[in-house]
């Protein structure tokens, strides 16, 4: 079993992936990280690129728990998240978030919001401290 984390390179996917790392020592289970992107700007911030890819391989090297890593383009996020919680037999997803208003949430929908509502296991979810 595994705690899948969604990773992106800001405060919170940092706060996902240190409570994800800790969640999984707990369990006594491993983490998959995941980072993904519909890939429909030029740049998409929340896309690890090619050198923070490689920081965060080395960052998962260094753990004493059994580690892997999956990045996505074109597909979309939560898809991308609650897939490799049912790919893996996620013990537990683990998210940042962050607060939105209620337009906000209604005008461009939220990740995390249907990662909660649709996971079939346990959804952790983090803000950064």
């Amino acid at each position: 079993m595994t705690v899948v984390i969604g990773f992106i390179p800001n405060p919170y996917g940092e706060a996902a992936l240190e409570a994800g790392i800790e969640e999984a020592r707990r369990r006594g289970t491993g983490v998959l990280v995941v980072n993904a992107t519909r890939g429909d700007s030029l740049v998409d911030p929340k896309y690890v690129g090619e050198s923070g890819w490689t920081e965060l391989q080395n960052r998962l090297d260094q753990l004493d728990i059994p580690h892997d890593a999956r990045q996505a383009m074109g597909a979309d996020v939560a898809d991308e998240l609650l897939g490799a919680a049912r790919d893996v037999g996620a013990e537990a997803v683990v998210i940042g978030i962050r607060h939105r208003s209620a337009v906000g949430k209604m005008l461009m929908g939220s990740v995390a919001q249907r990662v909660l509502l649709e996971a079939s296991c346990p959804v952790i979810a983090v803000k950064p401290r």
